[in-house]
């Protein structure tokens, strides 16, 4: 997989560092491929975090979430991946990830990871 990917996620200045407060982004339609059966893999991420001083740009992370669609990538080694990229871009406070793929072979797979830094700088 490209290090070139995170490279894709851009972000703007929090408007209101001093504070503590919470974004949810849910994105429905995060589609990869399996390395193993090359099928197709959809689920839905939701990322909710406490930022800093970056936010992420929106547009930007739904172009970085594309360019999984045709990489051969476990679940859990997607879900990391893609935390690994949005703590290094955005350096939030706090964030956590959850994938919920749909069911393939009668079987669904939840991944949560979580970050979270100590606050005091």
């Amino acid at each position: 997989m490209s290090d070139e990917f995170r490279d894709i996620i851009e972000t703007f200045d929090n408007a209101h560092p001093h504070r503590d407060y919470t974004i949810e982004i849910v994105c429905p339609e995060f589609t990869s491929v399996c390395p193993k059966t090359g099928q197709p893999d959809f689920g839905t991420l939701t990322f909710r975090y406490v930022p800093d001083r970056k936010c992420i740009e929106l547009k930007s992370l739904k172009l970085y979430l594309q360019q999984f669609r045709n990489e051969g990538i476990f679940y859990e080694n997607a879900v990391n991946r893609i935390l690994d990229d949005f703590v290094a871009a955005v350096e939030p406070r706090r964030l956590t990830l959850t994938a919920a793929f749909t069911p393939r072979g009668g079987i669904s797979t939840t991944v949560t990871v979580t970050f979270g830094r100590d606050e005091r700088k």
